[in-house]
């Protein structure tokens, strides 16, 4: 029997799930030819909410970061999750924008595109798909993982019967809320794969402690490949740590090894990053948590969800909110809790709890009640569809959504122009997702602090050469300011800012 083939996700969904998708580019560069030597089947480095966090917090262009990992990390190939027609934004965009996202990804190297839509409405699948593989990249195609009386495993494995005839080069089961039980992984994968000659990857969280179990079902049932991450990024609302799921592994037929030394190593540099997202990360999010099972809010926006009633000064309605999520979920049609749905129904509960059930009906959710996401899986409340319909004085949208949007690039292109901004592709993707964002990104940046000084506190040389060191060349006309030969590597316990660092210098000349 093949061994089973773990992917990673310490760079996306690891800290998106635990730390509200805050590690920077340079927290990943560091580990990332690590990562890239464990032979894992792929790393997952880009899309979701990282490339908004990207904008929006952490002032980096998301096609550099991808430029800079995937040259850090050659050999493995990279992954993404795209939402399908709404990219990774929480609208739905034309025909045009999302190939031209999808062309500009593959050419600064993605490699595989997780495909899904929120709906599982496979419509919203075929231009990204399409696009996909006219690039002559993976599309894997996703099926959001959900429970309610319309997710049956037969509508489920139906929509696997609509991706194959998509011609979509895999199947993911995107468990996404971590609710999917052992009994029905294993049934899932077996019903796919006894259709279907296609590689199936299974998905999940540790959200309700399910996914471990659910994961060694699936393998049973002859999955592919699962999605693993690494602690401190993982567990909890994350998915299961590597060190964990290869222990589960000990004496199966389809055992698989990834160096423990190594994994090791990683774990210990990521300790280190998650001190430094520690104002990001809550230990709720690292525990198991039964109620998941109830409201189904996923591991992603969990993390960041907390950080949003924070803001808004509902942390002492936290239950209140979740309780109502379900309520939400149901009166728009069942639909799954996964980006965007999963905020558009936590917003949705939020305004609830605040003014009163329906008191406040938000933007988004009067385009989901309407259809202009998509085909919910159910039937939309007729409260609520009322309300929509007599706040927007829209009727119910029946057609694919896209074919009712015009194109856009040409339009984007003229806007960029106008503000100065080059108009190239990437250039208006991203303007056409994040517009503030992206113009905030270009504008002229005051001059940056001096750099603080570094004191090296003690040294002990290394007794070998670790898989990755950082490079620390002299300044041109100096003496290199540590004590290592040309070419060798030492240990060193560095203070900086009253923060201490264990490091691995290496001399290059």
């Amino acid at each position: 029997m093949k061994p089973i083939v773990f992917n990673n996700t310490v760079l996306r969904d690891g800290h998106q799930s635990l730390a509200a998708t805050r590690m920077t580019t340079a927290q990943m560069l560091p580990v990332a030819p690590t990562l890239d030597g464990l032979g894992f089947g792929a790393l997952e480095t880009w899309g979701g909410a990282t490339i908004d966090s990207c904008l929006r917090y952490l002032n980096e262009n998301p096609f550099d970061r991808l430029d800079a990992l995937k040259a850090a990390a050659p050999r493995t190939p990279h992954s993404m999750l795209l939402r399908g027609q709404n990219i990774v934004q929480y609208t739905s965009f034309p025909d045009d924008v999302v190939e031209a996202f999808v062309r500009c990804s593959a050419k600064h190297g993605m490699d595989i595109f997780r495909v899904f839509d929120a709906l599982n409405d496979s419509r919203n699948l075929l231009t990204a798909v399409r696009t996909v593989k006219a690039a002559g990249k993976h599309a894997q195609g996703a099926i959001c993982y959900t429970t309610s009386p319309v997710h049956t495993p037969d509508n489920l494995t139906a929509l696997a019967d609509e991706l194959v005839a998509m011609e979509c080069d895999s199947i993911c089961i995107k468990d996404m809320a971590g609710l999917l039980s052992p009994r029905i992984a294993y049934d899932l994968v077996k019903a796919i794969k006894s259709r279907h000659n296609i590689p199936v990857v299974v998905h999940s969280h540790e959200t309700a402690g399910l996914a471990l179990a659910s994961y060694m079902a699936a393998i049973d049932a002859g999955a592919d490949s699962v999605d693993t991450s690494i602690t401190p990024f993982a567990n909890g609302t994350g998915q299961p740590d590597t060190v964990r799921m290869q222990a589960a592994l000990a004496g199966h037929p389809r055992a698989c090894l990834y160096s423990p030394r190594v994994l090791f190593e990683l774990r210990q540099y990521f300790e280190g990053v998650a001190g430094e997202l520690a104002k990001f990360m809550s230990p709720a999010n690292d525990r198991v948590d039964s109620d998941a099972l109830c409201y189904q809010v996923p591991g992603g926006m969990l993390s960041n969800f907390r950080t949003q009633l924070v803001e808004m000064k509902m942390t002492d309605r936290f239950n209140e909110v979740m309780a109502e999520i379900p309520v939400v979920r149901e009166a728009l049609g069942w639909i799954p809790l996964v980006t965007p749905t999963s905020q558009i129904v936590g917003t949705q509960a939020m305004l609830n709890v605040k003014f009163g059930r329906w008191k406040n009906l938000a933007q988004a959710s009067i385009d989901i009640a309407l259809g202009k996401y998509g085909r919910p899986p159910g039937v939309v409340s007729p409260e609520v569809l009322a309300l929509a319909r007599k706040q927007s004085g829209q009727d119910t949208v029946t057609c694919r959504p896209a074919d009712l949007l015009a194109p856009r690039m040409p339009k984007l292109r003229e806007e960029l122009t106008a503000k100065g901004l080059a108009p190239t592709d990437e250039n208006a993707v991203l303007f056409a997702m994040f517009p503030r964002e992206t113009e905030a990104f270009y504008k002229p940046k005051p001059a940056a602090a001096a750099p603080a000084p570094v004191t090296v506190t003690s040294a002990a040389p290394a007794s070998a050469k670790p898989a990755a060191a950082v490079s620390a060349p002299a300044a041109a006309g100096s003496k290199p300011p540590f004590a290592v030969p040309a070419g060798k590597t030492a240990r060193y316990s560095l203070t900086v800012n009253e923060r201490r660092y264990d490091a691995t210098v290496e001399i290059l000349n």
